[in-house]
C-alpha cells in the first residue's frame, strides 16, 4: 500500500481548515503535517515528546532552539529532538513548513 500526497494540495487543504497545523498522515511510527505561520506571527508551541523534523516550504524567518537560534528558508531541514524548548520568531514573509514527528505526535 502506498499514500501519496501533492503539496500543493495539502497547502491548499491546510489553509481552508484555518488552522496553523493540518495532520495528513498518522502512523504509530510517525505522523506528518503543513504548519504555517504568518509574517510577524508569533509560534506558541510547547516543546515535543517525539523527535520532529521541519521541512521549509516557503517563508523567512528565524528558528530557537536551546538558546541557538538559526535563519531558515526555502530548502532549510531541521531536526528537534524531543522536549527540546524550540519555536519560530522574527518571521519576514509567512513560512509553510512540512513537518514530521517520530514516533506519531501524542494527542
Amino acid at each position: 500500500m502506498i499514500d501519496a500526497y501533492e503539496i500543493k494540495d495539502l497547502i491548499e487543504q491546510q489553509a481552508s481548515e484555518n488552522g496553523r497545523y493540518f495532520e495528513f498522515l498518522r502512523k504509530q511510527s510517525m505522523s506528518m503535517g503543513i504548519y504555517r505561520l504568518p509574517a510577524q506571527g508569533k509560534d506558541y508551541q510547547e516543546p515535543h515528546l517525539e523527535d520532529e523534523v521541519y521541512y521549509v516550504l516557503s517563508g523567512k524567518g528565524m528558528l530557537h532552539v536551546e538558546g541557538v537560534d538559526r535563519p531558515v528558508q526555502p530548502g532549510s531541514t531541521l531536526f528537534v529532538a524531543a522536549h527540546e524548548v524550540h519555536y519560530f520568531h522574527t518571521i519576514s514573509e509567512e513560512l509553510v513548513l512540512l513537518v514530521f514527528f517520530a514516533p506519531a505526535e501524542a494527542d
